[in-house]
């Protein structure tokens, strides 16, 4: 072991990152005119008439999100088109104008509502491009607009959890490109709503690259600073409705962020996780064309377990259809997800008495910590170790689908290199092999039957941690 390995796991989480990060699987809803247009981005000229949602339910929506297992909500407030789902003092060109509840209406009032009623937290999207606003490109007069809006969304609808800010940047109508300042977007985030994450074009959570809800084989949160380069992000995210950016996947330059090779010559290191986001339909908004296309189980279970299995958080997003309700192929398909999760994550085989061993520990930080699913304890290796094996002997021989490891993140990320073992019959057989570990890993077995089980941490940047081992 290295100063530089030392280095690595020096840079931590801060409280807010690590709150976002065990949430794990939330939601996104796109709900603007385009819904009401059968667009994906909408050009600003769009009449405040069309919107009008006679159905909607933002209770119907809370428990829909919560069937699936997601612990979060995110809502387009405002898309480009500049379509307010507030009552915003800045512009006509809202719910104000709208039939929904007679111009009295307030969607973004009802979904914070509804999520904290149901449990759940509440996050909005706020898009910098305004294609209606005629401040668009004036320079601070827009930017003006842009924090008065902000500041309106994070008073007035109780504690925020994430604030979602893309990168998308088109000209006004005044034929001028507004440069965003985004130092000043954050500033206002953190007075106004300090515990919330500032995701994407923002400096707590990264995309993942893509659309198309793929994920690293090796997804480091610890990486280079220059990584959030706001007008660098800006410049690759989507600058025009495109279904090839929405399928797109991540180029081989963008596969390693965070190796040892990647950073040794990286002079500042930032803790920077990774979001992926893909939506349940091949677009965004909802198109009656796609009711036929709604992402099959098998899929979002394959994206589950390769983003929040694999240390990342995962962003679904649900379009609502005009009448202001989930279609119910949505509804369907969010409710497999919830019985699959439940189904495949409640029985935990190692606490039906299952004892664990560690061939090196540290006192009072033994292998048996890493039973409890939380960070009251962890286990950690000898300090001269960086590598550690762990054996798992179960009470019976059992099925396994799914070994799930968690590392004790505020000792930073460690692991890169482990591999699970199976015996069965008196002979031991290596089932999965895998890199990092994060926040979690979950390595798929297949059902192989066992009557123990040995996980080898090959490689670690300093003595190996664990928060948690579930065996399902």
């Amino acid at each position: 072991m290295s100063a530089g390995d030392k280095r690595l796991t020096e840079i931590l989480p801060s409280a807010r990152q690590l709150a976002l990060q065990e949430l794990e699987f939330y939601a996104f809803i796109h709900f603007t005119v385009n819904t009401f247009t059968d667009k994906e981005w909408g050009d600003g000229t769009e009449s405040p008439s069309i919107f009008d949602p006679a159905e909607f339910d933002a209770r119907k929506w809370v428990s829909a999100v919560k069937a699936a297992g997601m612990k979060g909500l995110i809502l387009t407030c405002k898309h480009h088109d500049g379509f307010c789902l507030w009552q915003t003092r800045y512009t006509r060109h809202s719910v104000a104008s709208s039939p929904f509840r007679n111009g009295r209406g307030d969607i973004v009032r009802e979904v914070s509502d509804a999520c904290r009623e149901g449990g759940i937290r509440f996050g909005i999207y706020l898009s910098p491009w305004d294609r209606n606003s005629h401040l668009y490109g004036a320079g601070k007069a827009y930017d003006d607009y842009f924090v008065n809006q902000l500041t309106e969304l994070l008073t007035g609808y109780g504690e925020i959890f994430d604030v979602w800010l893309d990168g998308a940047c088109g000209e006004g109508k005044n034929g001028k490109k507004q440069f965003y300042d985004w130092d000043r977007y954050y500033a206002a985030i953190r007075r106004l709503q300090p515990n919330a994450c500032i995701s994407v074009c923002g400096p707590d959570i990264r995309w993942c690259g893509n659309e198309a809800g793929q994920a690293r084989k090796a997804e480091w949160s610890v990486v280079p600073k220059r990584t959030s380069d706001t007008e660098k992000i800006a410049s690759l995210s989507q600058q025009a409705d495109s279904a090839e950016f929405r399928q797109r996947s991540l180029s081989a330059s963008d596969e390693d962020l965070g190796s040892r090779e990647r950073l040794k010559n990286e002079s500042e290191l930032i803790w920077y996780p990774a979001e992926v986001n893909t939506s349940i339909r091949p677009g965004w908004f909802y198109h009656k064309s796609e009711d036929d296309s709604v992402k099959p189980l098998a899929e979002l279970r394959h994206v589950y377990i390769a983003s929040v299995g694999g240390n990342a958080t995962f962003l679904l997003n649900i379009p609502p259809m005009p009448n202001g309700l989930f279609s119910k192929q949505d509804e369907a398909r969010l409710a497999e997800m919830g019985d699959w999760l439940r189904r495949a994550f409640s029985d935990n085989l190692i606490l039906r008495g299952a004892l664990l061993t560690a061939d090196s520990e540290e006192a009072g930080h033994g292998i048996e910590n890493a039973k409890a699913d939380d960070y009251s304890g962890y286990y950690i290796a000898r300090d001269d170790k960086s590598t550690a094996e762990i054996t798992i002997q179960l009470p019976n021989s059992a099925r396994i689908s799914y070994v799930v490891l968690k590392e004790y993140l505020m000792k930073g990320q460690r692991i890169e290199s482990f591999s699970i073992a199976l015996l069965s019959g008196g002979e031991w057989k290596t089932v999965y092999k895998g890199t990092v570990v994060g926040h979690k890993r979950i390595a798929e077995i297949g059902g192989a039957s066992a009557q123990a089980l040995k996980i080898r941490i090959t490689d670690s940047r300093l003595s190996p941690t664990l928060s948690f081992i579930g065996v399902y």
